[in-house]
């Protein structure tokens, strides 16, 4: 009987041991920090992985802290720029506690600090984007802008126990309505500009095709100029070899002139002429030895009657 009550004293007195120790002791990882608190008091700063101990409570507590890089996604806020356009600026930040006494005393907690950093990133974003324009904070100038946001919220959260590594604009654009006025005020110019080239193309098209009508009015006409002069050359050349032609032979000239007015006015077909029957356009058709004085072809004498 006193052995059975010797064995579950010892046994109540281990497990007693074992809570006590279990109570007293804590473990600290590579991604946390720990604050010992003896009667809400920081006693200690434990910023190194290992098993620490400590009174057990309610004599000391233990407060852990996140020392990994921390996101604070913000809410979109409008902001009026330097060329007074309106802007829905849509921002997030990223940062770590690296004092975690000071963060502890500051905001005492990580939502606490969500809550002071947003006011803080807010602020910055507000007065920063409120000096630039709507073309430098979406084009020239939008890294410059953030890397400066980022350095005025780190050193008003230095107070705070908290470094600020970046602060990012996800997006910086119109409000609905006036990106609906913008798009129609966009679509309006580029169809001016388009019926601008539309018209000053269709004005070099009349250009083209006036001085191209010009040049074949020229070329043409130049042609015909050239044409009629050697046609009047070719003329020339003509009558200077019938003339000499007619010098040398004044009776075939006469008969080959007459063949060519026989073969122009004499056509096979449906063929009339009223002259009379001595006219000297008729000379030649009695032989080529007819008379070309204008009087009909000297008839032969009848030859006489034979005899029987």
């Amino acid at each position: 009987m006193n052995g059975s009550f010797l064995r579950a004293a010892l046994f109540v007195a281990v497990v007693a041991v074992a809570a006590v120790l279990y109570a007293c002791t804590f473990v600290v990882s590579q991604t946390q920090s720990a604050l010992v608190l003896r009667l809400g008091a920081v006693r200690a700063v434990k910023t190194e992985p290992g098993l620490y101990f400590k009174w057990f409570a309610p004599i000391e507590t233990v407060t852990l802290l996140d020392n990994r890089i921390l996101d604070l996604d913000l809410p979109a806020q409008e902001i009026i720029a330097s060329d007074q356009k309106r802007l829905v600026v849509d921002a997030f930040t990223r940062y770590r506690i690296s004092d975690p006494l000071r963060f502890y005393q500051a905001v005492n907690n990580i939502p606490r600090a969500n809550s002071q950093l947003a006011s803080i990133v807010n602020g910055n974003v507000r007065s920063v984007l409120a000096e630039a324009s709507f073309t430098a904070m979406v084009r020239t100038e939008r890294s410059r802008l953030m890397n400066r946001i980022r350095d005025d919220v780190n050193r008003e959260a230095t107070r705070f126990g908290m470094t600020v590594v970046d602060v990012r604009l996800r997006r910086v654009d119109l409000p609905a309505a006036n990106s609906a006025a913008v798009f129609q005020r966009m679509q309006t110019e580029r169809q001016r500009e388009a019926a601008e080239a539309r018209a000053l193309g269709g004005q070099q098209a009349q250009e083209i095709r006036a001085r191209a009508d010009r040049d074949a009015t020229v070329i043409v006409a130049e042609a015909q100029q050239n044409s009629d002069v050697i046609r009047g050359q070719g003329e020339a050349e003509r009558n200077k070899v019938f003339a000499e032609a007619f010098g040398q032979d004044p009776e075939f000239f006469s008969f080959y002139r007459s063949m060519q007015a026989y073969e122009a006015s004499i056509k096979p077909g449906d063929t009339r002429m009223v002259l009379s029957p001595d006219s000297p356009f008729f000379r030649f058709f009695n032989g080529p030895t007819a008379q070309r004085d204008g009087g009909a072809a000297a008839t032969p004498s009848a030859p006489a009657p034979a005899r029987p």
